[in-house]
């Protein structure tokens, strides 16, 4: 059954599988991008099929639930240009990552602080949850494609927005989704990535994922 609009901001790669996902899985999704008419631009660009292109603030009008699914070190000015989130689940699946040095990239923000946090910080009155951002994007909307079930992660203020999100992601097929607590807990799986880049280095795949084993 259709639930209401929802908004992907970012038409990388991630903003395109998740917007592509949603609209399979029966929901109404505007992507949102800069520069609608540049982005189409782009060599070797097709439009999501089912999903209209539009500006962030397009996609977010009247939106209950928004996805920032652009790259983490623009977030908040993105967000910025995204209109009013006031009310809004706000779902940040991105990382805070700095390759001005090169590859691998380190953290622009850590261990007393994190991009979950500046995000609720920036947007006082939306409700932001962070999850997804410890998976490469086809393992996001497609867990089965691991032979075992793996875990996710939410973490977020508000119980309700958390819930609305958990429920998402259940729809994608997560199956342990561990809820970590308040928005300040985005720094732990924020800072999975070095890790996780350096296993997507030796594995030479991207698709793994975390499994939280519980004792009896």
């Amino acid at each position: 059954m259709a639930t209401a609009h929802h908004a992907v901001l970012g038409t990388g790669t991630v903003g395109r599988t998740i917007a592509a996902r949603l609209v399979e899985l029966g929901h109404d999704v505007r992507l949102g991008t800069r520069d609608p008419a540049a982005t189409r631009s782009r060599d070797g660009w097709v439009d999501v099929p089912g999903v209209e292109l539009v500006t962030f603030a397009e996609a977010t009008a009247g939106a209950d639930l928004v996805v920032h699914a652009g790259n983490g070190a623009t977030a908040l000015e993105l967000l910025a240009a995204a209109g009013d989130l006031s009310g809004r689940v706000l779902v940040d699946i991105s990382n805070p990552l700095d390759f001005s040095e090169g590859f691998p990239p380190t953290l622009s923000v850590k261990d007393t602080d994190s991009l979950g946090e500046q995000i609720q910080r920036a947007f006082p009155d939306s409700f932001v949850v962070k999850t997804l951002n410890t998976l490469t994007a086809e393992l996001m909307v497609h867990p089965e494609r691991l032979p075992d079930v793996t875990s996710v992660f939410v973490s977020g203020d508000d119980v309700p927005a958390k819930q609305r999100v958990t429920a998402l992601l259940a729809e994608l097929g997560h199956r342990d989704v561990i809820d970590l607590g308040g928005i300040e807990t985005s720094r732990g799986v924020e800072m999975w990535m070095p890790l996780w880049l350096r296993l997507m280095g030796s594995l030479g795949t991207a698709e793994f994922n975390l499994k939280v084993v519980r004792g009896p």
